[in-house]
């Protein structure tokens, strides 16, 4: 009984931090005697001197422990690693991820929790029931593929991967790519809701997009990775792909109504070239862009207030598509 005593007492300055991550807050304090009591259910015995010093040691230890003064004295934590809106930020985040299955969602949201005090918990386990968000066919090894993508990004000296890459087909039954990928990784980029992996591809050779729930196997081998071109600029890329498509990029000239600036900012950043019309009625649009059915679809949402002036040719294949999507409405 007394080396169980003695190791309880050993871990006091742990229970004691615990105490105040779990039950103390900014808003939340809580007296000596209610702190000492929550200590006696771990078997430890707190005097009033040794309590003291063992918040100064928390104090120097880092923590902003404030103690408010009057007939009951009370303990405060004022600060943490993350403040609540952070926390919910990121509950948000993690809730509404299509990459991640409910289960994942629910463990992730439960260690974020952790970080906050109970009674601010049950404010970060709310978002466990967002509804209205449809979920992937989620590889559960996403996570671990992130973490190996990174980890070979930034390995010194950096080396490549190899994965299986698969797609679907009209029985929902996975339908993989002929041979193993092996790609140089740059950068993992958050589109749409999805993780892209953006690389060179020795297949190919030539840059590509990979959706990271759609690799499996996912290894860092030993060969060295292959060094950027000089003149890739990551953030142009991404920025001209749209949806993350591969492709050949374009020069594409557009004619906007007024009321589209923030959504050609948004979709291009701040450097694209903008050159307002003379009646302050509508403004070009000088862009690069893979011109895929996504970026095709960008222009159409707007109904109309977005035209694809130049060139020519994917100006006409844009027409034609809506000829296409025409005829088969008819049909229908």
């Amino acid at each position: 009984m007394a080396d169980k005593d003695t190791s309880a007492q050993r871990l006091k300055l742990l229970y004691l931090r615990d105490i105040f991550q779990k039950f103390i807050s900014e808003t939340e304090a809580l007296t000596r005697n209610q702190i000492t009591d929550i200590l006696s259910d771990y078997g430890i015995t707190e005097g009033r001197k040794a309590f003291s010093e063992d918040v100064e040691a928390l104090q120097k230890y880092g923590m902003d422990i404030r103690m408010t003064m009057g007939r009951t004295a009370s303990y405060q934590l004022m600060t943490r690693d993350f403040e609540l809106a952070e926390l919910k930020l990121l509950a948000d985040a993690v809730s509404s991820a299509k990459l991640l299955s409910e289960s994942q969602s629910a463990a992730l949201l439960k260690k974020l929790s952790t970080l906050c005090s109970d009674k601010e918990a049950a404010q970060i386990k709310r978002t466990v029931y967002v509804s209205g968000r449809v979920r992937q066919n989620s590889n559960k090894a996403v996570l671990y593929n992130v973490d190996t993508i990174q980890r070979a990004i930034s390995s010194a000296p950096k080396k490549k991967i190899s994965f299986r890459y698969f797609e679907y087909d009209m029985r929902k039954n996975k339908k993989y790519r002929d041979e193993a990928r092996v790609c140089t990784p740059y950068a993992l980029v958050w589109d749409n809701d999805h993780y892209y992996l953006v690389a060179w591809n020795d297949h190919r050779e030539t840059y590509s997009n990979f959706r990271v729930d759609r690799m499996e196997k996912v290894e860092i081998i030993d060969e060295p990775a292959r060094r950027a071109d000089p003149h890739f600029d990551l953030e142009d890329y991404i920025l001209t792909h749209v949806s993350m498509f591969s492709g050949e990029e374009s020069d594409v000239v557009l004619r906007c109504d007024k009321s589209l600036v923030n959504a050609v900012l948004d979709r291009f950043g701040m450097g694209v070239r903008i050159v307002p019309a003379n009646d302050g009625e509508s403004f070009t649009v000088y862009a690069p862009v893979v011109a895929k059915e996504p970026f095709f679809g960008w222009v159409f949402q707007f109904g109309g207030k977005a035209e694809i002036i130049e060139p020519e040719s994917i100006r006409s294949e844009y027409l034609a598509m809506l000829d296409k999507v025409r005829a088969g409405a008819g049909e229908a």
